[in-house]
């Protein structure tokens, strides 16, 4: 009987130590929590809000226009931000409208909260751009903006981003659960 039970608790170790691996992994690996501080990302993403970063996405993946994401700021804090441009693209606004590669785009994700600012124009110039009033993203690089353009700091004022500083993109919010969502492309 005592070596029953010694039996099954070593199996009970082991479970549990399998199972600390794994999670360790994916953690490190594959996935990360990020809590959001601030409100750059309104009306889409809130000050609080828990969200899930997959990790392993640009990994095997290409990262893609509109995609939000998780970077690295500076060693010691993470910003979320919705990538707008990717290296070699055109960018300007114009009438407050941007502008992709001379195409202009609709931005779904922020239509209903541009609607409710009582601003003359809801996305200031972009103090990178060169005398067309143009700006080209560099290779390697990407150019991001949170969707609460009249409250963010985002690469209209730091400048581009590395894309090796990306840490991975956002694919889930959890919390708060009557917010849980998957998608913010739109």
């Amino acid at each position: 009987m005592k070596e029953e039970v010694k039996r099954e608790s070593v199996e009970w170790a082991k479970a549990i130590i399998l199972g600390l691996v794994i999670f360790g992994f994916i953690r490190f690996f594959l996935f990360d929590n990020y809590t959001v501080q601030g409100q750059s990302m309104l009306p889409t993403i809130n000050d609080g809000d828990k969200l899930l970063v997959n990790k392993l996405s640009y990994t095997i993946g290409e990262i893609d226009r509109f995609d939000v994401v998780v970077f690295h700021y500076n060693q010691e804090e993470d910003f979320v931000k919705r990538v707008i441009g990717l290296p070699g693209d055109t960018l300007y606004f114009e009438n407050d409208t941007l502008h992709i590669n001379g195409e202009p785009i609709d931005e779904q994700y922020i239509e209903g909260y541009k609607d409710q600012m009582s601003y003359e124009k809801f996305t200031g110039d972009f103090s990178l751009q060169d005398k067309t009033g143009e700006m080209e993203v560099p290779a390697g690089q990407l150019f991001v903006m949170g969707d609460n353009r009249l409250g963010s700091t985002d690469s209209r004022h730091f400048g581009f981003i590395k894309e090796n500083e990306v840490v991975g993109e956002v694919s889930l919010r959890y919390w708060p659960l009557k917010k849980w969502e998957i998608n913010f492309k739109d």
